[in-house]
């Protein structure tokens, strides 16, 4: 087995240990693996070991890699888009974009509005929820969230499908996963279809599963170090 591979299968049975000590479904869990720095080679190559599910945050790199992927793989896959998305980035995000997981302000809103209101296939969007008292680390206050969600869920080419969460850099996880939980239950009395929970990346991804996390951003665990 490649190296690759053995990384990969190794957080693969960390993920199922974690979610069968929650009591968890395995199925209810989806690895997004994170593939931002690294070439579109490493991305067949983890088409080629089973994962489906890929995330990127510069759509200037990921825009170029999505195409040649497409080119050389006939793969089912997602990209997740992660990072903040500037609003004049929209119109190529949605080109190869499945999900966008930092829907994170009203003007970013209103552009995807904007440019999906024909679209078929709606984009599966994560409300970006920022859980700290500074307002420069990005994403909807929770006493924004219920009015912002609504808006969310009026646009038909959009599909609201959960919460991504941003943490502050000196706070125990453990407590953040539990107010984003906490969220997304009152988030579900709005919406009851958008019970997906993104949170967790590699150091704590296991504690996340615990507190329902749906969707797992996971790098250099499986990718290991970018290349300079």
């Amino acid at each position: 087995m490649s190296e690759l591979g053995a990384r990969y299968q190794a957080i693969l049975d960390r993920v199922a240990a974690a979610a069968e000590a929650s009591s968890r479904s395995l199925d209810e869990v989806t690895l997004v693996v994170v593939t931002k720095n690294h070439p579109h080679q490493l991305v067949l190559d983890l088409l080629e070991l089973g994962a489906s599910d890929f995330g990127e945050n510069r759509d200037q790199e990921a825009a170029p890699k999505a195409k040649d992927i497409s080119t050389q793989s006939d793969k089912k896959f997602n990209w997740h888009f992660i990072g903040q998305l500037q609003s004049n980035k929209v119109k190529s995000v949605l080109e190869y974009a499945n999900f966008l997981h930092s829907l994170d302000r009203p003007s970013l809103l209103d552009e995807l509005q904007k440019r999906t209101q024909e679209r078929s296939d709606p984009l599966k969007v994560f409300v970006q929820v920022n859980l700290t008292d500074d307002p420069g680390r990005g994403g909807i206050t929770p006493q924004d969230l219920p009015a912002f969600a609504k808006r969310v869920i009026q646009s038909p080419g959009l599909e609201l499908v959960g919460l991504m969460g941003v943490g502050g850099l000196e706070v125990a996880p453990e407590a953040e996963f539990e107010r984003l939980a906490s969220l997304s239950q009152q988030l579900q009395q709005l919406a009851p279809q958008a019970n997906q929970l993104s949170m967790g990346m590699s150091g704590d991804f296991e504690v996340a599963i615990g507190y329902g996390a749906t969707h797992l951003r996971i790098g250099t665990a499986i990718t290991g170090k970018r290349p300079i």
